[in-house]
C-alpha cells in the first residue's frame, strides 16, 4: 500500500511495487512524481527524512537527507544592511534563502541498502508523466494564482502561468520536459550528476544571480552528504512510537505521549473538552523544550534526557486539567543537560512538504516526510525544479537572552526541522502504524492526534485523520474551523486557554496493520489518496 498526496505519485509508487520493488522503491519514485505534481510541496531541489523498517532484520533505520547551510552562508539572512529584521517573505525570496539540497543524496543512501530494482527505473513514472503532462489540479491551480513571487522567475513563469500572468486553468496539461531531461540525467549517472557537472553550475548560478542572492558553491554541492540517524522512540502504553531524531524536532511529539502516558485518555471522549485540555497542555510542555534545546547534533550539544522517564513524568505534573496556566510553558531541566540551556528559537516554519507512507508485500515500510519548505520554495526554478528555502528554518537570532540558540546559522548546519515521520510497533514488536504530515511548525501536533487516535481511541487510520485538529504550540489552543471543535472556543477559555480558531491544513498520510490487514488513511484537507493490493 502506497498513501501519498496525489493520486499520480500514489499510482506511480503502487506500479513500482507491482513489478517486485520494495517499500524504498516505491517511496523514491512515488516522491519523484511529487516534485512535478505538487511542486509547490517537494522536490529534488529540497531535502526530507526517511524512517525504513527492515521486517526480516526487525530493525529500524532513519536516514537524514535535510539541507545544509552553505560554506558562505550569511548570517544575517533575516536582516538588511541598516540591521532591520527583514519581511519574512523577503527573506525567502531569492538565492540567500537556498541550502544545499539532499534529497537525491538522501535517496541514494536508501535504495543502496534496500532497493529491489534498478534505481534507473524508479525515475520512469516521473519522466514519463514529465513528458507526457499531467492536469493541473485545483489545489495546484489555486496556489499559483495565490502567490505573488513565483511570477517574478522567468522559467516559473513559463510553465505555469499564461501570457496574461493568470495561473494556466485547472484541467490543463503540464509539461516539465526541463525536468524530465534532469531526471533522465540523475537515471542514468545517479545523484552525482546532480551534485557535480553542469547542473550543479547551474544550481549555483541561479541561486548567485537571484534577487536576493545566494552563496551555493559547487563545493557545497559536490560536498553534499546524507546520513544516517539512529532513531528517536518511546514506549507508549503497549506500544512502541519512534521517529526521526534532531535535527527534527520530532522528538516534542514523542514528549507528548510521554506525559499523556500518565493519563487515562482512552476514557475520554476524542473530541471533548477534557481531552482537548489534557493534550493541549502536554503540547504547550513539549513546544516549550522544542523552542530552546532542538539543532542540528552535529554542531551544538543537545540534551539527552528529554525522553527520560522520570522527566517526563515530572514534567506531566505541570498538566492541570480545567486548569490551564494563562502564561506560556517553560523548558524544563532535563537530566544530562550538560548544565547549558540555549535561547529561544525563533524560526517560524511556515506550512508546505509532503509525506509518504509505504508498506511492501514483507510488511517493510517506509515513512518519509520531504520538503522544499515555504510554498514553491525559494521561487527559484533551474532544470525544470524549484530550489528550496530551508535556510529560513534557522532562527533569525543567533543570541536570545544572552544565551547561544542551538538553532542558529551556522557554515555546514542543518536547519531544525518538523518534519515527524512516524513509525509505531505492537506489543509484540510487529508493524502498527506509518504516518506523517505536511504543516510547518503544527506537523508535531498533528501526527500526535493521529498517533493518539489510532493507539488510545481504537479508531482506524482514516477515522484518526479526518478528525478534527486542535494544537497548542506554546501560543494559545488552535482550534480548526468549520468543525465541531471551533464552538467549544468558549469552554476552553474557561479553562485558562488563550484560543483561536482558524485553518489548520494538514496533510496527513498513513497505513496501519490491523488483524493482518492494511488500512490506509488519506487526509480530505488536500489531494490524497491510499492505494493498496
Amino acid at each position: 500500500m502506497v498513501s501519498a498526496a496525489n493520486p499520480l505519485a500514489a499510482q506511480a509508487g503502487a506500479q513500482i511495487m507491482a513489478e517486485g520493488g520494495s517499500a524504498v522503491d516505491a517511496a523514491i519514485a512515488t516522491a519523484l512524481v511529487l516534485n512535478l505534481v505538487e511542486p509547490q510541496s517537494s522536490g529534488i531541489g529540497g531535502g526530507g527524512f526517511i524512517l525504513v523498517w527492515d521486517a526480516a532484520a526487525k530493525k529500524l533505520r532513519a536516514f537524514d537527507g535535510r539541507e545544509t547551510a552553505p560554506a558562505g552562508v550569511d548570517r544575517n539572512l533575516f536582516y538588511d544592511a541598516a540591521g532591520k529584521k527583514k519581511p519574512f517573505l523577503d527573506a525567502v525570496v531569492g538565492g540567500a534563502s537556498v541550502g544545499v539540497p539532499g534529497l537525491l543524496r538522501m535517496f541514494e543512501l536508501a535504495h543502496r541498502e534496500y532497493g529491489r530494482l534498478p534505481w534507473a527505473r524508479l525515475f520512469d513514472p516521473a519522466i514519463r508523466m514529465a513528458e507526457q503532462g499531467f492536469a493541473i489540479s485545483p489545489r495546484l491551480h489555486a496556489l499559483l494564482e495565490r502567490d505573488s513571487r513565483l511570477r517574478d522567475n522567468a522559467a516559473a513563469r513559463d510553465l505555469f502561468y499564461q501570457a496574461d500572468g493568470s495561473p494556466k486553468p485547472v484541467g490543463s496539461l503540464l509539461v516539465n520536459r526541463a525536468l524530465a531531461e534532469t531526471l533522465r540525467r540523475v537515471a542514468r549517472d545517479g545523484a552525482s550528476a546532480f551534485y557535480t557537472g553542469d547542473i550543479a553550475a547551474d544550481i549555483v548560478a541561479a541561486v548567485r544571480a537571484a534577487p536576493n542572492p545566494g552563496a551555493v558553491s559547487m563545493a557545497d554541492l559536490a560536498g553534499y552528504r546524507a546520513t544516517e540517524r539512529d532513531p528517536s522512540c518511546i514506549a507508549y502504553r503497549i506500544y512502541r512510537v519512534c521517529t526521526m531524531p534532531p535535527p527534527s524536532s520530532s522528538i516534542a511529539m514523542l514528549q507528548m505521549l510521554g506525559m499523556l502516558a500518565q493519563f487515562d485518555l482512552p476514557r475520554l471522549q476524542p473530541a471533548g473538552p477534557e481531552a482537548i485540555d489534557i493534550i493541549a497542555q502536554a503540547s504547550r510542555l513539549a513546544y516549550a523544550d522544542r523552542d530552546f534545546y532542538i539543532g542540528d547534533p552535529d554542531h551544538v550539544r543537545l540534551p539527552t534526557g528529554l525522553l527520560d522517564r522520570g522527566y517526563l513524568r515530572d514534567r506531566a505534573t505541570l498538566i492541570r486539567p480545567g486548569q490551564a496556566a494563562p502564561q506560556p510553558a517553560t523548558p524544563g531541566e532535563p537530566p544530562q543537560r550538560e548544565g547549558r540551556l540555549y535561547g529561544r528559537d525563533t524560526a517560524p516554519e511556515l506550512p508546505s512538504t509532503s509525506h509518504v507512507s509505504v508498506v511492501d508485500a514483507q510488511r517493510n515500510a517506509v515513512s518519509m516526510t520531504v520538503t522544499i519548505e515555504n510554498v514553491f520554495g525559494s521561487r527559484q526554478m533551474v532544470r525544470g525544479f524549484l530550489l528550496n528555502n530551508q535556510l529560513t528554518d534557522f532562527s533569525a537570532d543567533a543570541v536570545s537572552n544572552g544565551r547561544p540558540v542551538a538553532n542558529r546559522i551556522e557554515p555546514g548546519k542543518r536547519p531544525r526541522s518538523s518534519m515527524t515521520p512516524v513509525v509505531a510497533f505492537d506489543a509484540d514488536g510487529s508493524l502498527r502504524l506509518v504516518v506523517g504530515s505536511p504543516g510547518g511548525s503544527r506537523i508535531i501536533g498533528y501526527v500526535a492526534r493521529t498517533v493518539i487516535g489510532v493507539l488510545d481511541w481504537q479508531m482506524d487510520i482514516q477515522q484518526a485523520i479526518v478528525q478534527p485538529h486542535f494544537l497548542d504550540r506554546n501560543a494559545g489552543l488552535e482550534l480548526e474551523a468549520g468543525t465541531p471543535l471551533a464552538g467549544l472556543a468558549d469552554e476552553m477559555r474557561a479553562r485558562g486557554h488563550k484560543v483561536s480558531v482558524g485553518e489548520l491544513g494538514s496533510g496527513l498520510q498513513g497505513i496501519e496493520v490491523r488483524s493482518g490487514r492494511l488500512i490506509g488513511g488519506a487526509d480530505p484537507r488536500r489531494e490524497g489518496v491510499a492505494i493498496g493490493r
